[in-house]
């Protein structure tokens, strides 16, 4: 009778203990399926869609679309106070302001600014001893001491224009002028500022200018200015409208109300020719640097600067001759005679570079520039 007691007060532990479990692993079901169903919701939900508030009037709001489209909207009673210039969030079927977007910035400039200044030096220039004193004398000097053109009772200008034959080294300068003065460098191709939408492009150049200064001193470098800064035409496309409005926007930058001080510009272009005058007239970029392809004793220096981390013996009459034979060569087509040279030797499987393999080098690169024009010029 007690055993009976006793197997019957188990049996009820243990109902009791699976009935427990039971309810502990419907509990997690129940929650995962919660869950499951939340996620699937999220899924179901359609996207929202981006826009600037241009007006707020009353309890609605006037809001552009990134396509340019304007529409009058109502704001949800759940968003938080809103102002012109503000980024929102709004439903695609009605397009009701749902919440504002805490970041104002529709471009990512960030990804224009090199955080780490570049390791070039004037020291990798070869060649360029009057380019190099220009340069320094317009952003490094007016960056490092600016109270002497303070007591001196000038302004000092607002950039420089580099220009000249591909390869001569004009982004060189630009880097090695930015690493000398400790300056945060941001680097544009020109092409990039080209945007789809109308607007967009002198938006992108505000809000870069707007980065430049925040993160002052620093160096907007503009390579191939020439595709936004070409001469302005009358007639065309609406392509080159936008190109002409982001044009503006940039003159606008130069000659704004807001200071410039620590921003220094730099231009960059092969086609100074077809540049509008109103990005070189006095007071935008109007010290102009022109970059020429290297001379007999420019070729030497740039050439060693190259080669210095080569085991290579060169007589002087073979340097002179290596010399010579690369006339007409820029700064670029030294340094591809230089890797190639280092080709043949690695072909060959050797760490010696020899003076024919330098020889055959030069041979090879003119061939390639010869080829080159005959492509262009038939």
């Amino acid at each position: 009778m007690t055993r009976s007691k006793a197997e019957d007060v188990s049996n009820e532990f243990s109902f009791i203990s699976s009935i427990s479990n039971l309810e502990d692993e419907n509990r997690l079901l129940r929650e995962s399926l919660a869950s499951m169903e939340k996620e699937l919701s999220k899924f179901r939900r359609n996207p929202l869609i981006s826009c600037e508030i241009k007006d707020i009037v009353n309890d609605s709001a006037l809001i552009r679309l990134p396509n340019g489209n304007e529409f009058m909207v109502e704001i949800s009673s759940e968003c938080e106070c809103l102002k012109p210039g503000d980024f929102v969030l709004s439903e695609q079927k009605n397009l009701t302001v749902v919440r504002k977007i805490p970041s104002s910035k529709k471009f990512d400039v960030e990804r224009f600014v090199i955080i780490e200044k570049p390791s070039i030096t004037f020291n990798n220039v070869g060649g360029l001893s009057d380019q190099v004193r220009e340069i320094k004398e317009v952003i490094e000097l007016p960056l490092i001491k600016p109270d002497l053109f303070r007591q001196v009772g000038i302004s000092p200008p607002k950039g420089v224009l580099l220009y000249g034959p591909p390869g001569t080294g004009k982004t060189l300068l630009a880097k090695a002028v930015a690493n000398s003065t400790n300056a945060t460098f941001i680097e544009i191709v020109g092409s990039e500022l080209v945007q789809k939408f109308i607007g967009e492009g002198a938006k992108q150049i505000k809000e870069i200018f707007t980065l430049a200064r925040e993160k002052a001193p620093s160096i907007i470098f503009i390579d191939e200015i020439d595709a936004i800064a070409a001469t302005r035409i009358e007639i065309g496309t609406s392509g080159e409208r936008e190109v002409q409005r982001t044009f503006m926007q940039l003159l606008a930058e130069l000659d704004g109300f807001d200071p410039l001080d620590n921003v220094k510009i730099i231009g960059c272009t092969n086609r100074k020719d077809i540049l509008d005058p109103a990005i070189v007239r006095p007071g935008r970029l109007d010290r102009l640097i022109f970059v020429a392809l290297p001379d007999s004793e420019s070729r030497r220096k740039i050439f060693k600067i190259h080669s210095k981390g080569m085991k290579l013996t060169l007589s002087k009459s073979d340097l002179d001759k290596c010399v010579k034979d690369m006339e007409g060569f820029s700064g670029a087509e030294i340094r591809a005679v230089v890797t190639e040279a280092g080709y043949f030797a690695i072909r060959d499987e050797r760490f010696e570079v020899s003076p024919k393999d330098i020889f055959s080098a030069v041979k090879k690169v003119k061939s390639e520039e010869e080829r080159e024009l005959l492509d262009m010029f038939g």
